[in-house]
């Protein structure tokens, strides 16, 4: 059975969206580990949070489905592509003064 243009579509844009608050909020957290005084603390719970909301929208997406989960990470990857390039290019990098 193949899988419909619908839900190609839904996937790559929800995989995008994944991306764009994964890596956001990890540029986020970047930003305010040098004015936090337990930066361990931020480090991991950031990581944790951003990791379990991240595979449970993964694992919502897929509904089972592979191909789903396929095209999901490539809107994810391409998330992460735009969001490299578009914050090195502002010149606003977390260790940036």
């Amino acid at each position: 059975m193949m899988i419909s243009v619908f839900y190609i579509i839904i996937s790559f844009f929800v995989g995008i969206a994944l991306g764009l608050f994964y890596f956001g909020t990890l540029w986020l957290t970047l930003q305010y580990l040098p004015k936090i005084r337990r930066p361990e603390i931020l480090t991991l719970g950031g990581f944790f949070v951003r990791m379990a909301i991240t595979l449970f929208g993964f694992y919502l997406i897929m509904g089972g489905r592979w191909e789903r989960l396929l095209i999901a990470l490539g809107g994810f990857i391409v998330a992460r592509i735009f969001l490299t390039r578009r914050l090195r290019a502002g010149g606003k990098t977390p260790l940036a003064k």
